[in-house]
């Protein structure tokens, strides 16, 4: 079980690796572009279009790891009030609603990935992307979610710590 937890973490964290080093290449783009305009010439088609996949990478694969470190956006002025017996059962419940959400997009994002394997869809603008290089994205990441939103629901640490406004 230690090794399969392992490996888990290692995934994860790997992909954050790869979200915040898209993230440098995002930086890297917009800046060559940027200078290539400024000094007349044409930027790259394709250092546009790498940005927008980019974007959906930094996103996705960024997630599971900002779930796990409470780095994601959520509101606690109505948790912060609540006595702490109440406040444990609502942000497990909040966690639950969460994991519940990630499954079903992991599944919807798991037929959309084996749509595209199957229509053999391609993403046709700077050059030829195979879609599924895109789509393989949400049922790995909306996975990971569901399982790290599920150690909020089962493990001993809450996702809602009740102390909104405290460290702003």
């Amino acid at each position: 079980m230690r090794a399969l937890v392992r490996v888990y973490d290692t995934l994860l964290y790997l992909m954050a690796f790869v979200a915040a080093a898209t993230l440098v290449w995002l930086m890297i783009s917009v800046v060559t572009s940027v200078v290539m305009r400024n000094l007349g010439i044409q930027p790259f088609a394709w250092l546009f279009t790498s940005a927008e996949y980019g974007l959906l990478y930094i996103t996705m694969l960024g997630a599971p790891w900002l779930v796990r470190e409470k780095g994601h956006v959520h509101i606690e002025l109505v948790t912060a009030a609540l006595p702490p017996g109440i406040r444990r059962v609502v942000s497990r419940a909040v966690a639950l609603g969460c994991v519940a959400v990630s499954g079903i997009l992991a599944w919807y994002g798991l037929e959309l990935f084996l749509t595209n394997i199957d229509r053999n869809d391609y993403d046709v603008r700077a050059y030829f992307y195979p879609r599924w290089l895109l789509t393989i994205t949400f049922p790995i990441a909306f996975t990971f979610m569901a399982i790290e939103f599920a150690r909020f629901v089962f493990g001993r640490e809450l996702m809602h710590s009740g102390e909104a406004g405290i460290h702003e």
